[in-house]
């Protein structure tokens, strides 16, 4: 944590919220009108199963609380699932207290809810467990209304930077949000997407407010920007940066923390007795680059360990880390300071090398006209090679040397210097760097099903990804993840088994799978003949981008190509009576081919997906979604076999 973010939980935090300071409707339930009991529908939501008739957020920041009041009415069957309220909170940032909810029947009558909240794990990573209180509305029924209320209380350390979210899940008929900011330190606020007719927050009397009526519900769809970018919302940012205008906010945030890594970094003659143990005098600087890096993802990383109480700490005798010295001493640190460490080295060997703070894709897009340096939420190291840049972060567990992880990848960042830095974009990986391979050898029984070996090749982001993914499971989870790796490629059910053990634990390019497989009939009869479809892996595009239009724009998470090879034996005494032709469709940014061949009684198959651009416009979606037309249509075309039996009855 900041000092900056300390200092202000310190200075901001006052103990327990007192009860008589609380909102008049944090006690009290708002009066239930006629209309909203007897609505059946709402013509500005056709078709929803529950709307938002109001919701409410007021926050003080000076006593670290935040009240919440939301009223849903259930209009349809489908509805009913909202009597099902999950409340979710950051474990150790902040608690949910001072629940109370109730059901209004459609003849206004009312069942308090009695229960006690329990508490649902939903992510455990990197030391943020991301939890949710849940209730469960009693006695809930179309026509129905359910409303709850509950305390944010925020702890002592908690990051006062915070956030108003208009769009949500449902339709919202009328919403008001509010904030006490703190006198400390300066806020400003930011908004995107406000809806029709809804005035851009006010601060009045110390008050910022804002009133919004008839929100459309936020509409989620399958490869879609995060939907932080997306939601009608307005922002909040602390900082003693009084800089309004972003050149200038950003020279200033840029030298504060370049001064911060600077102090973290500057050991120079511990970094060149370290590098001296790695590398050779002989060797290149692309070489030098290599051993470091390869070294320093030895370091043991705690970001990816469950996090440890300070008794245990005490008792594992790990001691502080305050600069690279310590990590390389101790050996273990967390993953933003073995990315610093890697800086130190590069420097140490002689090569030109440059901190960078960058913003994960994954969660929001950055711009740095928002001013907000907490948005910065990342590492990276550029290094001057060979007259490029190139950009590292060995502090990201498995990621190979010259890669990023796919979140750091096409993204803004600070190059940090003493004059405040400069703006530099990472680079966007190429769709051949990250690929799905599969090579099946498979023979074809007389009762039309396949079996055989599969080799599948994950390289690239594609083996990070699934690296990343699997890393605290054990070894029969991870057997368990990589069979349904296949089950989920083929549209038809399946028996696999991984017959090898995949290498987890190291940084190499790709990952491996060798599977024993059978596709239980996977000819079908049509007559006297048997027909095999062309596309054995096609289940992942078999309903992708199937709707008709589209609201949001197209987002990839890295460019990726998928390449199959099959060879089927087919029985001795079977005919191949006709094949597709192969095809080949290719456009700008994605590519599908394929391509049948027979060779004395084996056929042989080849695909090749490839989509090579991470962002399309809406307008776009039309065109793509006709090009996965036509390869579900290419994957559905078959091969026209004749059995053997058939071809004596001729």
């Amino acid at each position: 944590m900041s000092s900056r973010r300390a200092f202000l939980s310190l200075v901001f935090y006052v103990g327990a919220f007192a009860l008589t300071s609380r909102p008049v409707f944090a006690d009290e339930w708002q009066p239930i009108t006629p209309a909203e009991l007897s609505m059946t529908r709402l013509a500005e939501a056709p078709g929803a199963p529950a709307v938002y008739l109001y919701r409410q957020v007021d926050r003080d920041d000076v006593k670290n609380v935040e009240y919440n009041y939301l009223r849903i009415k259930i209009l349809t069957e489908d509805g009913r699932k909202f009597a099902d309220v999950e409340i979710p909170f950051f474990k150790g940032r902040e608690d949910i207290h001072g629940i109370k909810a109730r059901t209004i029947r459609p003849d206004g009558s009312v069942v308090n809810f009695e229960g006690k909240p329990f508490e649902k794990m939903i992510v455990k990573a990197k030391n943020v467990k991301y939890l949710a209180k849940m209730v469960t509305l009693p006695d809930v029924q179309v026509g129905s209304i359910i409303e709850y209320r509950y305390v944010r209380q925020l702890q002592e350390h908690y990051v006062f930077d915070s956030q108003w979210i208009l769009s949500e899940e449902l339709f919202t008929r009328q919403a008001k949000f509010s904030l006490k900011p703190s006198t400390y330190f300066p806020v400003r606020w930011t908004w995107q997407g406000l809806p029709s007719g809804t005035q851009a927050p006010k601060n009045e009397a110390g008050l910022v407010q804002l009133q919004t009526n008839n929100v459309p519900a936020f509409q989620t769809e399958d490869y879609m920007p995060p939907a932080n970018e997306l939601k009608s919302r307005v922002d909040f940012v602390y900082s003693e940066n009084d800089e309004i205008q972003p050149e200038k906010f950003w020279k200033k945030e840029g030298k504060k923390q370049n001064e911060r890594v600077e102090s973290f970094v500057g050991k120079r003659k511990a970094m060149e007795q370290a590098v001296a143990q790695i590398v050779s005098p002989g060797d290149t600087p692309e070489v030098k680059l290599q051993k470091i890096y390869a070294r320093v993802q030895q370091i043991r990383n705690t970001g990816y360990e469950v996090e440890k109480t300070e008794q245990e700490k005490k008792r594992d005798k790990e001691k502080n880390i305050n600069n690279v010295e310590d990590v390389w001493k101790n050996g273990h640190a967390t993953g933003r300071e073995i990315t610093w460490l890697f800086l130190a080295l590069a420097r140490a060997a002689g090569l030109e090398a440059y901190p960078v703070l960058v913003s994960r894709r994954s969660e929001y897009f950055f711009h740095p006209n928002s001013m907000d340096p907490n948005r910065l939420n990342d590492n990276v190291v550029l290094v001057k090679l060979n007259g490029k840049d190139s950009f590292y972060d060995p502090g990201t567990a498995f990621t190979p040397f010259g890669m990023l992880p796919w979140q750091e990848t096409s993204v803004h960042g600070l190059r940090l210097d003493k004059d405040g830095g400069s703006w530099v974009d990472t680079y966007v990986p190429d769709s051949t760097t990250s690929r799905i391979s599969r090579k099946a050898d498979l023979k074809l029984t007389s009762e039309g099903s396949l079996e055989g070996k599969l080799t599948v090749t994950f390289s690239g982001l594609e083996a990070l990804k699934r690296r990343l993914e699997e890393r605290n499971e054990d070894e029969a989870s991870r057997k368990i993840f990589m069979e349904n790796q296949v089950r989920e490629s083929i549209p038809t059910g399946i028996e696999v088994e991984l017959t090898n053990k995949p290498d987890w634990t190291s940084s190499a390019v790709t990952l491996v799978g060798e599977f024993d497989l059978k596709v239980p009939g996977w000819a079908s009869a049509a007559g006297h003949r048997a027909l095999i479809p062309v596309g054995l892996f096609g289940a992942p595009e078999k309903h992708v981008f199937e709707h008709a239009s589209r609201v949001h724009p197209i987002y990839f998470e890295f460019p990726a190509t998928s390449d199959d090879d099959v060879s089927i034996q087919l029985p001795l005494d079977w005919k191949v009576n006709s094949m597709p032709a192969g095809r080949t469709d290719e456009g700008r940014v994605c590519a599908y081919n394929t391509k049948v061949e027979n060779n004395n009684g084996t056929l042989h198959l080849s695909r090749r997906l490839m989509i090579d651009t991470i962002t399309l416009e809406t307008k776009y979606y039309l065109a793509l979604r006709k090009f996965f037309q036509v390869v579900r249509t290419g994957d559905e075309q078959q091969i026209v076999l004749q059995p053997g039996s058939a071809a004596a009855a001729n």
